[in-house]
């Protein structure tokens, strides 16, 4: 699919356009999952080449942010379907191409949806393609900030649940750590992917500020300093909960395992109470013909109460010594 945006009464609007002629006053050509017929034209219009998906995924920084045919290609990595419980990171490509930017991707961020809405309300804000990825760049870094507002509430409601009351201890008893482990296990598998899209985005801020070829504005050059401000400050939040859910998953653990050694402290003190009673039951009902308390008048009941007494002495014992 591809769309196109032009400057219409000093605001980005969508406008119709097909792959073979893209209008000549396009100022951001949005491509999603295209195909290679949709590829090709805008290729031959441009002259420039895209990379392949399989080259977009490559992480190191020279196949990244590149200059090839006079345009700048700049490639991050975006946190998509983060609401969900199978959160992706994708690698969009953004490439200015003379006076106009080009976006290349193979998934939907929220930020793609959300940006064009607001700038079609917005006039005088997007004058040029420089602005119009400066704007786009924004939109993704104020996305990756309420991901980190939402794993930020939700690893705080798991630390209430784990640190919580006795009652709330006791709940957890009944078989809640498994979930606490996977929302953990969760949060922390988002907080990662956070973090490598907020490494990449560095990357190609600081890539933008160093270009020659692109000349960035006094106002442009303001936006991206707040820009690498702004990851910077998030960066340093991600690091904070990974912490956090790395402390998180080890007293969660810690909980189980003291658990697990309470149940077994039971069991063996129920063993150890009974093991008295038992001895005694087993001499008496060994079948010789001379035991001597079988011919007492109060045998039997002599028999019951040493053997309830053997049961009695040791729950005293532990309960003095506190180990139950």
């Amino acid at each position: 699919m591809i769309r196109v945006f032009v400057t219409k009464d000093g605001c980005l609007r969508q406008t119709e356009a097909q792959p073979q002629a893209v209008p000549q006053d396009a100022l951001w050509v949005d491509l999603l999952n295209p195909t290679s017929d949709e590829l090709r034209p805008v290729e031959q219009q441009f002259s420039i080449q895209f990379p392949t998906r399989e080259e977009m995924q490559e992480i190191e920084a020279s196949s990244r942010l590149y200059y090839e045919d006079g345009a700048s290609f700049m490639t991050a990595t975006v946190v998509s379907r983060a609401e969900t419980d199978s959160p992706e990171s994708t690698a969009i490509t953004f490439i200015l191409a003379g006076a106009r930017l080009i976006t290349l991707r193979f998934a939907e961020p929220l930020p793609f949806t959300t940006f064009p809405q607001r700038a079609e309300r917005q006039m005088g804000l997007w004058p040029t393609s420089d602005m119009v990825l400066v704007g786009l760049l924004e939109a993704v870094i104020d996305r990756t900030a309420d991901i980190l507002e939402r794993v930020s509430y939700e690893v705080e409601s798991v630390s209430r649940d784990v640190f919580g009351t006795r009652q709330a201890n006791r709940s957890l008893d009944a078989g809640g750590f498994q979930d606490v482990l996977v929302r953990l296990g969760r949060k922390n598998d988002l907080t990662s992917k956070v973090r490598e899209s907020l490494i990449s985005i560095n990357r190609l801020l600081t890539f933008l500020a160093n270009s020659w070829e692109t000349k960035p504005s006094k106002d442009l050059r303001a936006h991206i300093k707040t820009m690498t401000r702004d990851v910077s400050s998030l960066s340093d939040h991600t690091a904070y909960l990974s912490n956090k859910i790395t402390f998180l998953l080890d007293a969660t653990l810690g909980m189980v395992s003291i658990e697990q050694n309470r149940v077994i402290r039971i069991l063996a003190v129920a063993s150890t109470v009974f093991l008295p009673p038992t001895v005694l039951a087993s001499i008496w009902g060994m079948n010789f013909n001379i035991m001597p308390e079988t011919e007492w008048s109060f045998g039997y009941p002599f028999a019951l109460l040493a053997i309830l007494v053997s049961g009695v002495l040791p729950v005293i014992y532990f309960k003095w010594r506190g180990w139950f």
